[in-house]
């Protein structure tokens, strides 16, 4: 099946939190930051659930810790914070599918980098119409290995690709990225987010910094996405966080009582940033 990895504007006139300029910039360079969202005593909590949750798991989970919003009730609550989603909400419409998650950590001096790469390129899904939260858990910058972007290379449909170079966590990188103009470095404070859409070219350096830097991603698309594998489908559980998804295929996962990592496991892997 032919994936329709085309971008669609977000609309001005159904915003109610994100200002016309930022959904003209989320449009036009394909993502919007800095947006505040927790308090210090807020992101000062939840460091230190993501922190439980990663020594749990040891090495397992010291780099990422992929796909548990639907198993893990304080990933679950995070997926359904009620300022994040106004923000999605003002770029994909009043219906509200969660469908993945990650945190992703980089420690001091990390040498592995995230390189250029179109996420939706990854997914079986179809349209592409996903956007991602990444609320920063740490300070991020340019020393400790903050996110880039290439503004505007969502627009274009997939990108070429070719092999990845030494201690890339991919094989395949996006080619010639030398001619899509110059990266922007996703600075955040921990508790802000940045908004980007799903065929944006992005990715990260190795940490050169003594500082981790440690991140929730969320993945939302409204519900007339379809996933089109069902292989690929068995591994995503999804949450329908706002709105409805009646007359469709995503199936709504509850709040999960547990919050013990060690009492379950990841359903799917999907992605590092």
């Amino acid at each position: 099946m032919l994936l329709d990895l085309s971008f669609q504007a977000a609309s001005p006139a159904q915003a109610q939190i994100l200002t016309d300029d930022q959904i003209r910039h989320y449009n036009q360079h394909g993502f919007v930051q800095p947006i505040d969202l927790l308090s210090a005593a807020e992101v000062a909590s939840f460091r230190q659930y993501v922190d439980g949750l990663m020594s749990d798991m040891g090495e397992d989970g010291a780099y990422g810790i992929n796909c548990y919003q639907a198993r893990l009730g304080g990933l679950w609550d995070m997926a359904n914070h009620s300022k994040l989603l106004d923000y999605v909400q003002d770029i994909i419409g009043p219906n509200i599918i969660c469908w993945a998650s990650a945190i992703l950590s980089k420690k001091p001096f990390d040498e592995r980098q995230v390189p250029w790469h179109q996420d939706a390129s990854f997914w079986k899904l179809t349209p592409a119409r996903t956007v991602t939260v990444w609320l920063a858990i740490d300070d991020a910058d340019e020393n400790n290995s903050a996110m880039r972007f290439l503004p505007g290379s969502h627009k274009d449909g997939v990108k070429a690709t070719q092999s990845a170079g030494k201690n890339s966590v991919f094989h395949k990188e996006t080619a010639e990225t030398e001619t899509l103009g110059e990266p922007f470095t996703n600075v955040l404070k921990a508790g802000q987010m940045s908004l980007h859409a799903d065929m944006l070219v992005h990715g990260s350096l190795a940490n050169i910094s003594s500082r981790r830097r440690c991140a929730l991603t969320l993945r939302y698309c409204p519900p007339e996405v379809c996933i089109v594998d069902n292989e690929w489908a068995t591994g995503v559980e999804a949450i329908v966080c706002r709105g409805t998804a009646d007359g469709t295929d995503w199936v709504h996962h509850p709040r999960p009582v547990n919050n013990d990592i060690l009492k379950t496991s990841s359903p799917h892997v999907v992605g590092n940033n």
